[in-house]
């Protein structure tokens, strides 16, 4: 017996089945007081209360909803809500960061002058005042009387902004959204596995023919999901007090999209600044030796290698930034933490609704920080090459 227990790998294995233990009893414990404190209150713990009726409004909502769906549908449509304004924040404030990094790198005494305002500017002014600072441009904004539209078809009013929009489905969007998924995965694929063994004209002509057929489908099945007698596009148009057809963007969206993209566009124009800093000087010597332009240098040397040198840390601001999409509830957004916020304020089930928020937000990072870290792993350089 005492041998059995000098053995080190039996005493390290008990020891750390001793130290699982008391986790795992510790959280029954919790979850046993938690229980018994509820129903002292009398309030019933479990998930049954999902398919309960809200009772109450949603402002924006990707899929229909009435008062009379269920929490669950509420808690979907806070999901979805907040996926969408990920969707559209997280590029817009890449295209805008990498922008400005590249003028704070461009030599030009004006450009960097530009790039370093704008990023002192928003990168030292909280989140939250310039969404309240956006959120209060946008309400002031003239009605929908006293606009005349751009171009026919856009109108920027204090009710929200008016574009055209297509009379489709809900399901052929989301369809054609997995379909460009897909041509975006089927081309990193191509582009690390396949492509770089073919000759530049055949890797070229694969590269056409796979986003050409990426916009056939998608345009099949958007018109195949056309809303019955309708025409496919629907143009806004001035009707008594407001605009009807179209798409109205709330301004609460509005000012959610801007702020978080400027926001994060400040630290991610510091993060590919340090990217182009980063390429050792000798590869756009070599450009220069080639005889490249300088735009072939910056496009095929000096951002593709600035990209790969930034991508794990651009990973993590991307993580933090969809999570700054829950500063939506300061201006009444409904976003996935106003909807479990409200839903707490409504049914009670406070531990249940904290844990499918957590347990959303996890998942949905996990999925962010899964997918980019497998492009990284495909647009990476093997070996030596950014040595100087």
């Amino acid at each position: 017996m005492t041998s059995f227990l000098k053995d080190t790998r039996v005493r390290d294995t008990g020891l750390q089945a001793a130290f699982v233990g008391s986790i795992l009893l510790l959280f029954t414990v919790f979850i046993v007081t938690a229980r018994s404190n509820l129903e002292a209150q009398g309030l019933t713990s479990g998930f049954d209360f999902l398919e309960r009726s809200t009772g109450w409004r949603i402002s924006f909502s990707l899929i229909e909803y009435s008062t009379s769906s269920t929490y669950a549908r509420a808690i979907m449509v806070g999901i979805l809500n907040s996926l969408f304004l990920g969707a559209i924040a997280l590029p817009l404030a890449t295209v805008i960061g990498i922008t400005v990094g590249v003028m704070r790198t461009s030599g030009n005494g004006m450009a960097e002058l530009v790039g370093t305002t704008f990023v002192e500017l928003f990168r030292n002014v909280p989140l939250i005042l310039q969404l309240l600072f956006w959120y209060t441009l946008l309400l002031a904004l003239p009605s929908p009387r006293e606009v005349e539209p751009i171009f026919g078809s856009i109108a920027f009013t204090g009710r929200g902004i008016y574009i055209p929009g297509l009379n489709v489905t809900g399901g052929s969007v989301f369809v054609v959204s997995l379909v460009v998924l897909a041509g975006f995965g089927l081309s990193l694929w191509a582009r690390s596995k396949r492509w770089p063994d073919l000759q530049a004209g055949q890797a070229m002509r694969e590269r056409r023919i796979l986003w050409g057929l990426v916009a056939i489908v998608a345009v099949v099945t958007l018109w195949i999901g056309r809303i019955p007698d309708t025409p496919l596009i629907s143009i806004p148009q001035q009707k008594g007090l407001n605009f009807r057809e179209g798409i109205r963007i709330s301004p609460e969206l509005t000012a959610c999209v801007i702020a978080i993209s400027i926001y994060g566009a400040a630290y991610i124009a510091e993060i590919v600044r340090a990217g182009f800093n980063a390429v050792p000087n000798g590869q756009t010597e070599a450009g220069d030796a080639l005889g490249l332009s300088n735009w072939q240098i910056f496009s095929r040397i000096r951002l593709p290698l600035a990209i790969r040198i930034v991508m794990p840390t651009l990973i993590n601001q991307y993580v933090w930034l969809f999570k700054a999409t829950t500063i939506g509830i300061a201006i009444s957004f409904t976003d996935f933490f106003m909807v479990i916020s409200t839903s707490i304020n409504q049914s009670g089930q406070t531990l249940e609704l904290i844990a499918i928020l957590m347990g959303g937000f996890l998942i949905i990072n996990y999925t962010i920080s899964w997918v980019l870290n497998r492009v990284n792993d495909a647009i990476k350089l093997k070996g030596t090459q950014l040595r100087i």
